[in-house]
């Protein structure tokens, strides 16, 4: 199956490339929330963060810090949005994560997400539901 980010990797589709080490690169996003809007993907193809190799975790977030202090510097923002999705609403089946340039009143409302309240014990039971799975995938 074609993936756009391995053709932007390989040099066969066109990219404003930001940072380059041998197992990542950033670019620009062409369809940006704001200008300077990065996206950061291994080079290898890796779908979703769970699949992403140990030895590359710590240089991926290195380079993400890297790329959110880029945008303030460089950019004037005040700040920045850091977010990936992990195949719902990933656009492209590619692991990558937004660097999005922000500014206090700049629109961006972030997410509308419906809020509910635990019920009484529910909290302490979804607690150790995902303690169990953690100590499982150790």
């Amino acid at each position: 199956m074609a993936c756009v980010f391995c053709d932007i990797v390989a040099g066969t589709v066109e990219a404003d490339v930001v940072l380059e080490t041998p197992s990542l690169l950033a670019f620009l996003d062409q369809r940006p929330v704001f200008e300077g809007h990065v996206l950061l993907i291994p080079r290898a193809h890796v779908p979703t963060l769970p699949d992403l190799p140990a030895e590359l975790r710590d240089p991926f977030l290195a380079a993400a810090q890297r790329l959110a202090r880029a945008v303030v510097a460089g950019l004037g923002a005040q700040g920045s949005f850091v977010a990936m999705n992990n195949t719902v609403s990933q656009s492209v089946p590619h692991l990558h994560l937004h660097v999005v340039p922000r500014t206090k009143g700049d629109g961006l409302r972030g997410f509308f997400w419906p809020r509910r309240r635990y019920a009484d014990g529910e909290r302490a039971a979804v607690a150790a539901r995902l303690r169990e799975a953690l100590a499982s995938l150790d």
